[in-house]
């Protein structure tokens, strides 16, 4: 597999935003498309996070709001997540730690603060949320060459400096939160590659 072209895709991920009492947030998840691996990543069982060999952990960061009518924008400051491959997978939403099991492959960093823009509509009842989105640029810090399904690899040569990644969220956040946790939001990304 050569190096991605800048503007190529990258990645699929899909995860949850994870919000403790104190405001602090992170988030977890797995990948449903890693570009270069040449091998099924869940294992040939059904894509979930309970099957997935390839997985992510955000270090926990505090966000900033601002307003502007209907729209809420969170401000997500400069953080790193790191990327994990799991021989057995073992990651579980109700346990948000157990996405960062496993051998630390790549450890990336978001290069600016991130907005994340949720869009509420007004309605008899008040303002309701219909959807959240975000963008943001993380550069490759650290990347560990790994061995899966037979073959090597390592994400600096086969994604390359960085990513650029468009995300929807969920507008409303899930029923039940774990311990420790008062809200969770699922949400989904798609990545590009930087320049090589």
């Amino acid at each position: 597999m050569s190096l991605l072209l800048p503007g190529e895709l990258a990645w699929y991920v899909t995860g949850r935003f994870y919000v403790k009492s104190d405001e602090t947030l992170a988030d977890y998840g797995y990948f449903l498309h890693l570009a270069g691996i040449e091998a099924d990543l869940f294992g040939g069982k059904k894509p979930s996070e309970k099957t997935a060999h390839f997985t992510f952990a955000a270090v926990p960061f505090k966000a900033r709001s601002a307003h502007n009518g209907t729209l809420k924008l969170s401000v997500d400051p400069v953080g790193d997540f790191a990327v994990y491959l799991q021989d057995s997978p073992e990651a579980d939403f109700d346990d948000p730690q157990s996405f960062a099991r496993g051998q630390c492959i790549a450890t990336f960093q978001r290069i600016s603060a991130v907005v994340g823009t949720m869009v509420e509509a007004k309605t008899g009842g008040g303002e309701v949320p219909v959807v959240a989105s975000n963008v943001f640029s993380a550069r490759l810090l650290i990347s560990n060459p790994f061995e899966f399904a037979g073959r090597r690899y390592d994400l600096r040569y086969q994604i390359g400096k960085g990513i650029t990644q468009f995300g929807t969220a969920a507008a409303s956040p899930l029923p039940h939160a774990p311990k420790d946790y008062v809200s969770v939001v699922p949400f989904s990304g798609s990545a590009l590659a930087l320049i090589g």
